[in-house]
């Protein structure tokens, strides 16, 4: 257990690599013949899945730089082995992204995973892989899945709106695929993660058209992707927390971030703003500051990951904030919405849910013990509560937080918490 008592916070510090382009970027430079240098590579688990699983399908991957000032990892792709059964552990992305990935080649390969990744969805995978002349086999729709190659490529419909990460690894991995391709979408969420990937896509001299709404992408066949060097941006999922901790308890400054991302979370900023923090942008660089907080609304739904950052945020609003687009939060390491709405009562924050929205009714947190029932996010959320609480947090199970930021804890350190 971590207790995380009422602290100041002052600092400065940089953001810790976005998982999510390091994931993508393993990804092409498996599909790349030759070797891709990432710079800024994520060193948190669900990137080291992605880095262990290209591995294992023949990929030569070289992380002894990756505790270096620049965090770089070498990866020499282009060949396929054929490793039988591949572990995803419990990065959502990895195993569907890489589902798609992994059905250029021959088959079967099995993709297992473990904890909580055992029970999300992935059926949606099933018929766009048959429409392009491969097959898949789930658990009544769960992991582990099985998928048989190859594809070769031609028309198919993908369903977006649990999650946008097996199209993304669609659309990776159709440049590949023998024959051009068409793939039409509908109820797409998180469009601006297909934007990134699309982003990864052509850094590596991919060629995918795209309708301007992403409703629809057509993919030249028989492309070979370009390797080279890739640089990984700031985390704004991860930021987003330290932004929200100088919100509650102080003033931080945040570098290596990019006000013009594509990574939906950089939305942040604009919930900041309108809870009454300072928040001040410049190239580069984000600084947040405490001021009198006020009740705010806002709506996830495009980022969703937002949540829990955003909950503690709106515990030390003086009044009733309103968080909307809550849909997804089922389809996460933990059912989100209740899982906050049982943990901040513990320690003294009143959270209803009803009508497609959580009300959370801030202004005091008294403090209390917590659990993070094994979730990074949820995690970081109590601590954040604990910072601004009167008596303190203490949280159980605080080790999740390696999924996404391992650091976490002692970045919170080095800006002033109090953590025993």
């Amino acid at each position: 257990m971590k207790y995380v008592n009422p602290s100041v916070l002052n600092g400065a510090l940089a953001a810790p690599p976005s998982k999510s382009l390091t994931q993508r970027a393993a990804a092409a430079a498996f599909l790349s013949p030759g070797t891709t240098e990432i710079i800024n590579a994520s060193s948190c688990a669900d990137a080291m899945a992605a880095f262990r699983l290209i591995e294992e399908m023949g990929a030569e991957v070289d992380r002894s730089g990756a505790e270096s000032a620049e965090k770089r990892i070498r990866i020499h792709g282009g060949s396929a082995a054929r490793r039988r059964r591949v572990q995803c552990g419990e990065a959502g992305l990895c195993l569907r992204m890489f589902t798609p990935i992994l059905s250029l080649f021959e088959g079967p390969v099995t993709l297992e995973a473990s904890g909580s990744l055992l029970n999300r969805p992935m059926g949606m995978m099933e018929k766009p892989l048959s429409d392009l002349g491969g097959r898949v086999e789930t658990r009544e729709g769960r992991p582990p899945v099985t998928v048989w190659g190859p594809i070769r490529g031609g028309r198919t419909e993908v369903d977006g709106s649990v999650s946008s990460q097996f199209l993304s690894g669609l659309l990776l991995a159709l440049p590949r695929a023998e024959q051009p391709s068409e793939v039409a979408v509908r109820n797409l969420k998180s469009r601006s993660y297909v934007e990134m990937t699309l982003g990864v896509i052509r850094a590596f001299g991919g060629v995918v058209e795209n309708a301007s709404d992403l409703s629809s992408f057509r993919v030249p066949g028989g492309q070979v992707y370009r390797a080279g060097t890739f640089r990984v941006e700031g985390d704004w999922s991860g930021a987003a927390a330290l932004l929200a901790a100088a919100a509650l308890s102080g003033r931080v400054e945040v570098s290596g971030l990019d006000p013009d991302s594509l990574q939906p979370d950089r939305a942040v900023l604009s919930a900041l703003e309108a809870a009454g923090a300072r928040v001040g942008v410049s190239k580069n660089r984000i600084s947040c500051e405490r001021a009198d907080l006020r009740p705010f609304e806002f709506d996830v739904g495009e980022c969703p990951d937002l949540f829990p950052t955003l909950a503690a945020l709106a515990a030390r609003c003086a009044g009733t904030s309103v968080i909307r687009g809550i849909e997804r939060l089922r389809h996460k390491e933990s059912a989100r919405d209740h899982v906050v709405r049982e943990e901040f009562s513990k320690i003294g924050v009143e959270v209803e849910i009803s009508g497609g929205a959580v009300r959370i009714r801030g202004g005091r947190i008294r403090g209390g013990r917590a659990d993070a029932h094994g979730d990074h996010r949820i995690a970081m959320t109590l601590a954040l509560a604990g910072l601004a609480s009167e008596t303190g947090v203490g949280i159980s199970g605080t080790d999740c937080v390696v999924k996404s930021y391992p650091e976490f804890f002692k970045d919170l350190r080095r800006l002033g918490g109090r953590i025993s």
